[in-house]
């Protein structure tokens, strides 16, 4: 507590990080738009393609397997070179992803999309196993845990940003013809169609790859400090073997897994939750008048399917809002309170929430479902920070297996996705009973989050 007041939760042993941790706390708000324009996209290539939602997720499946597959790899790196070496590389490849979405658009194809958002997250991967730890060693070890949620406190700055960007530059934008409308079109009305649709689609990415680019230069000329690395020989397996043993690491693992599924699974079927919900109440509030008019819908006319869509989009920025508002107060509050209970807290608030958005067949379930995200808000920094407690020079690899955990975002949508094509289960709709599985996945953090508690007292 002495440091702090010294020198706040920035300064350390005489060294001010404030610079480094600018810079690096940038690139969570770059990943953040990543993963935010990308959520919606899933409804976007089900109409654009004519598939169904399962065949729609496999845009999570690409996007989040990028993050699996590339996270010990990008351990390795980091640890032969330094942290920075790491976040270049892997904006490099973001960049790269990004790019690849004109020659994608090209083929007209959905593979070449797939194969486009594996290799952008391939660079997202490697950008959070760098920057995670490394925002870690940027000040005092007491304190490391609340520096990494002030941090992510802007990830969801560039979330809010990529789900603008989706609303207002992409899905405004992509023709108004419905799902069951352009089932109706013959081949070449349908080419000409996603043509122009993919057209629409790739512009905000692009841009992106360009100010990716731009980034890339500006930490290639930037001095950042060698924190926690120490030029030893590198032995991955003698560190991972050390890992295993370590309870409160592999169940951080685990809960991450259960955690990152749980908020993708939210901030993905809210649109197909919100429509179905919106289209079955048929009129709007006068809060839904307000959104639809910032969000540029037409509400002269009765509900239609593409309102409900603006407007359950709408409220996914609402509930963004929340989940943004809420990390700065919770980082406020772990001063006060154990990080792990106030885990525990938020997760047994988040499973009730949960309950209403399965038991509410209405627009209160869709309230719900915002109130899960000021649950959320505490839950990915403070499982990542509680498990890479006191591991040393191995969290280089320990960040790797939590960044390998985000895998829980490409395997539990296909499987509501799964639950919500069924349409109806025993007369009931299947988009709100889907919702059982973020039910189970918050009693595992909760589990968790108590098990942490425990541990400290």
């Amino acid at each position: 507590m002495k440091q702090e007041k010294s020198g706040g939760i920035l300064h350390y042993a005489g060294k001010n990080f404030l610079f480094p941790f600018i810079l690096v706390t940038s690139c969570f708000a770059l990943w953040g738009f990543a993963n935010d324009i990308t959520n919606p996209m899933v409804k976007a290539f089900s109409k654009i393609f004519r598939m169904s939602v399962t065949d729609g997720t496999l845009v999570q499946v690409a996007f989040y397997g990028g993050y699996f597959f590339m996270a010990f790899p990008a351990a390795a790196f980091i640890r032969k070179y330094s942290y920075k070496a790491g976040i270049m590389l892997g904006l490099a490849l973001y960049a790269t992803g990004a790019l690849l979405f004109f020659p994608a658009r090209q083929i007209g194809l959905f593979a070449p999309f797939l194969i486009a958002y594996f290799i952008l997250t391939c660079g997202l991967s490697f950008l959070e196993t760098s920057c995670n730890p490394y925002i870690l060693t940027m000040g005092s070890p007491e304190t490391a845990t609340r520096r990494l949620n002030m941090a992510q406190a802007f990830n969801p700055i560039g979330s809010l940003c990529g789900m603008f960007v989706a609303m207002n530059f992409i899905q405004n934008r992509l023709n108004p013809m419905t799902t069951q409308e352009r089932a109706t079109l013959n081949d070449a009305e349908f080419a000409a169609l996603r043509d122009s649709d993919l057209g629409v689609l790739i512009k905000p990415y692009l841009i992106i790859g360009i100010v990716i680019l731009v980034m890339l230069v500006i930490f290639a000329i930037s001095k950042l400090p060698k924190n926690g690395e120490t030029g030893e020989k590198m032995h991955p397996l003698a560190s991972i073997r050390r890992l295993l043993h370590i309870k409160h690491y592999r169940e951080g693992v685990i809960a991450q897994f259960f955690y990152v599924g749980v908020q993708i699974m939210c901030w993905t079927f809210i649109i197909q939750y919100g429509t179905r919900i919106l289209l079955q109440e048929g009129n709007y509030t006068g809060l839904e008048r307000f959104i639809g008019g910032l969000l540029g819908a037409d509400m002269s006319g009765g509900m239609t399917e593409r309102n409900a869509e603006v407007l359950s989009q709408g409220y996914n920025i609402m509930a963004m809002i929340g989940f943004c508002t809420s990390r700065f107060i919770c980082t406020y509050l772990m001063k006060f309170i154990n990080p792990g209970q106030l885990l525990k807290i938020l997760a047994i608030a988040g499973f009730l929430f949960v309950l209403g958005v399965i038991g509410f067949d209405s627009r209160m379930g869709l309230y719900c479902l915002i109130g899960v995200s000021l649950c959320m808000s505490l839950m990915f920094p403070t499982i990542y920070g509680i498990a890479l407690e006191g591991l040393g020079d191995d969290a280089k690899f320990g960040a790797a297996g939590l960044i390998m955990a985000i895998l829980g975002g490409s395997v539990l949508p296909p499987l509501q996705a799964n639950i919500i094509d069924m349409g109806t289960i025993g007369g009931y709709p299947a988009v709100n009973l889907s919702f059982i599985l973020p039910a189970f996945c918050f009693i595992v953090v909760m589990i968790y989050g108590q098990r942490s508690y425990n541990r400290t007292k």
